[in-house]
């Protein structure tokens, strides 16, 4: 069993960019529509590399099939601050057909590959199961101390 790993929060406007992204593509009734996607996503970023600058999201869902990521040891480095590219690098492996196209990106805009690695790495440990929600004891009281009050009851002057 994985530890529980929270979402730093220098990810967290990015990895929701991201998850939403990839959670739309995930559709049971067309399967290869997500991987359809992904792999013409990264044909554009293959002719220009730097493509997606500034767009972190697209970025890591256009390298997500061309780099495997070393979890396992990743977790191991306290990702709560920010790391840098030289403390990320040693656990990204890059498929070969992309090796050109990452190079150029890891040259021109380091920052944008290091954080779309990290939203690659968070997503593929994401655990998509809602958590139970405990009943509010307070919810069930009666504020309105009658239950005649109906919630289209509103003055409509005020």
């Amino acid at each position: 069993m994985q530890p529980e790993v929270s979402l730093p929060d220098y990810l967290t406007d990015d990895f929701s960019l991201y998850l939403e992204n990839m959670t739309s593509l995930a559709d049971p009734e067309n399967p290869d529509l997500l991987s359809n996607y992904l792999s013409n996503l990264f044909e554009q970023l293959k002719q220009m590399p730097l493509l997606f600058n500034g767009m972190v999201d697209q970025l890591a869902m256009a390298i997500s099939t061309k780099v495997r990521i070393d979890s396992k040891n990743l977790t191991k480095i306290a990702l709560t601050t920010e790391p840098s590219w030289n403390e990320i690098k040693p656990f990204v492996g890059v498929h070969g057909d992309a090796r050109a196209c990452i190079t150029e990106i890891m040259t021109h805009a380091e920052q944008d590959l290091k954080t779309a690695i990290l939203l690659i790495h968070f997503y593929n440990g994401y655990d998509a199961t809602p958590l139970k929600v405990k009943e509010d004891e307070h919810e069930s009281i009666d504020v309105y101390g009658s239950s005649d009050y109906e919630s289209n009851d509103y003055d409509e002057n005020y």
